[in-house]
């Protein structure tokens, strides 16, 4: 198969922005890209990397992805890409976010995105849901021994006020276990 458009394009894009305003952006956010599409995870990261891109986001946009399919993706990309220039965007929609960041955190990703009250969604797949909660997150990696800084009260605190604000609920089960303690 050969590369998508897109990233044709984005190869022109770079031609002729480094004879003017400079290059692609460093750190690239490939939402299209998904535990789904087999080999063009590996082509992608590997054309993305060899542009200069020093951090490339792969997410699990519409939150369909498991941990075997987190590990498998992973693998084979890493084959092509440096670990250190991995990093991970997983929605929740099946609830599997959690489990597929602790799988990508097992392999070696040190780079991974959450929202906080796991707000979110995709304007390409109505219905599904925001990221990761950012407080499962933390209450996870606190678990796990790993200091992130973050003061967990401060956080859910965060995530009432906007959900308050937003007038919506938070996906986080942190925060919602908490309210009922």
């Amino acid at each position: 198969k050969a590369l998508p458009r897109r990233l044709v394009g984005l190869a022109s894009l770079r031609a002729v922005s480094t004879s003017s305003m400079g290059t692609l952006p460093k750190r690239v956010k490939i939402v299209e890209v998904g535990p789904r599409d087999g080999l063009q995870n590996e082509k992608v990261t590997k054309k993305f990397y060899s542009m200069g891109c020093y951090e490339i986001s792969l997410g699990d946009t519409i939150g369909v992805g498991t941990p075997g399919i987190m590990k498998d993706m992973l693998s084979a990309v890493m084959q092509e890409v440096p670990l250190a220039a991995l990093a991970v965007h997983c929605h929740d929609t099946y609830g599997q976010a959690l489990a597929n960041t602790l799988m990508a955190l097992q392999m070696g990703v040190s780079v991974v995105d959450s929202s906080v009250a796991g707000l979110g969604g995709c304007p390409y797949a109505q219905g599904a849901s925001g990221n990761l909660a950012t407080e499962d997150l933390v209450y996870m990696l606190e678990g796990l021994g790993i200091h992130t800084g973050v003061n967990l009260q401060k956080l859910l605190e965060a995530g009432n006020f906007i959900c308050q604000a937003l007038n919506r609920k938070t996906s986080s089960k942190v925060a919602q276990a908490t309210c009922k303690l």
